[in-house]
C-alpha cells in the first residue's frame, strides 16, 4: 500500500509526519521518513541485481541527458549524465520542517526515477565552502539522514574528475520492516560540496537504480 501511496503523490517534498502515518498505517514495504515522494524504474533491472550490488556497475545505464549545467533544471556545481527517463527538479528549501537540511549541505535536485519504472530518487546536495572535507562532510550528512543504522563502509573513490569520499550502508530507522541499503559520495568543488545519494523505498528498488547511480558518479565533472 505504501508503494501506492508513494506512486499517488506529486513530486515535491512531503512532511516528516505524513511519511510517518503511512509507514505506521500500512507498510509492508518500507520507506524513510526523509523527503519522499511518488517515484518509479524498468522492471527488468528489478530483480536482476542482489546482494551488496558490486556487480552492478557492469550493467549499464543508458544515457537520457545531462544535469548541473546551463539550461537544466537543477542549477548545480557540477553535471553529469542521467539515466534514461530520470527526471531532475529543481527543489526549493523547506524552511518549515526542515527536510531539505541534512548536516551541512541542502537539497537543491531531485532527479525521480518513476517514469524509468524505479519508486525512488537520486538526490543532489550542495553546501559548505571550498576547502571543506568531503569525508566529514558525508559523516554529517549520513548521521543526519539515518539516524538509527548499520555496517557503514567509507571509502575513497575517484567520481568523474573528481577525488571523493563513497559511503554504504543500513537505514535502520525504527520505521522500517527491514535495514535499508543507502549509499552516497561527497566531493568538493570551487563552490562547495556536493553530495549525491541514492535511497529507494527498499532494497529490491535500490539495487535497481544503481546502474543509474553509477553513471552519474563516473561522468561527474564541473558544471
Amino acid at each position: 500500500m505504501v508503494r501506492g501511496l508513494l506512486r499517488g503523490v506529486g513530486a515535491g517534498l512531503v512532511p516528516a509526519a505524513l511519511v510517518t502515518v503511512a509507514l505506521t498505517g500500512c507498510s509492508s514495504d518500507g520507506e524513510s521518513d526523509r523527503p519522499q515522494t511518488g517515484a518509479s524504474a524498468k522492471g527488468a533491472a528489478k530483480g536482476e541485481a542482489q546482494g551488496d550490488g558490486k556487480g552492478d556497475a557492469a550493467r549499464a545505464a543508458a544515457k537520457g541527458g545531462t544535469v548541473g549545467g546551463a539550461g537544466s533544471p537543477c542549477a548545480l556545481p557540477v553535471s553529469f549524465d542521467l539515466a534514461a527517463d530520470w527526471k531532475p527538479k529543481a527543489v526549493t528549501e523547506d524552511k518549515q520542517f526542515g527536510l531539505t537540511k541534512q548536516g551541512p549541505v541542502t537539497l537543491v535536485c531531485e532527479i525521480d526515477a518513476k517514469p524509468a519504472g524505479n519508486i525512488g530518487f537520486l538526490r543532489v546536495w550542495t553546501g559548505g565552502r571550498a576547502g571543506d572535507d568531503p569525508r566529514k562532510a558525508l559523516e554529517a550528512f549520513v548521521a543526519e539522514e539515518a539516524k538509527s543504522r548499520d555496517k557503514v563502509a567509507y571509502a575513497q573513490i575517484k567520481a568523474g574528475e573528481y577525488a571523493a569520499t563513497e559511503v554504504t550502508y543500513l537505514n535502520t530507522n525504527e520505521f522500517l520492516d527491514a535495514p535499508k541499503k543507502e549509499r552516497a559520495l561527497a566531493l568538493t568543488t570551487p563552490k562547495g560540496v556536493v553530495v549525491v545519494h541514492l535511497g529507494g523505498l527498499d532494497n529490491e528498488e535500490h539495487e535497481g537504480m544503481l546502474p543509474a547511480y553509477e553513471l552519474a558518479k563516473k561522468s561527474l565533472h564541473g558544471a
